[in-house]
């Protein structure tokens, strides 16, 4: 669903790359986290690790007739934890059961490499806009 983009003023180009180069920054900050977090035990389901998504809102701007992304929220997503059987373990509980945090870390180093490839598009964006008005500007002398 997208929503009108409020603001004074049509979005600039610079401001739609920008703003999705903001939202590719929570993804990866939200996949480092999982990342690290990757292999962590609890010692209840509810204080074991959860993974952590970025919901993307896109927005249109009637002004420009651009569309760009915000992130709404961050929501807890993937499986739950996974209980284990260690009684060594400091954390397990009083059945001897430790819960591991459920992060398929093939996923996330796939959603880290797409991540980086959108904030790297945007920045080619940014790049060209940003030649195009200088060359236009050179036309001018």
């Amino acid at each position: 669903m997208m929503s009108q983009v409020n603001g004074n003023g049509p979005l600039s180009i610079f401001q739609v790359a920008g703003r999705a180069m903001s939202a590719q920054l929570v993804r990866m900050n939200t996949t480092a986290s999982n990342l690290a977090n990757a292999g962590n035990s609890a010692s209840t389901a509810e204080a074991a690790y959860k993974t952590m998504k970025p919901v993307f809102r896109t927005s249109f701007d009637a002004a420009s007739g651009m569309s760009t992304v915000d992130v709404e929220k961050v929501v807890t997503a993937g499986e739950a934890p996974t209980q284990r059987y260690d009684p060594s373990n400091p954390m397990a509980d009083k059945d001897g059961n430790v819960f591991d945090a459920a992060v398929d870390e093939t996923r996330e180093l796939v959603d880290m490499m797409e991540t980086a490839r959108g904030y790297q598009n945007n920045i080619e964006v940014m790049n060209t806009a940003k030649s195009l008005i200088i060359d236009t500007l050179k036309l001018g002398r």
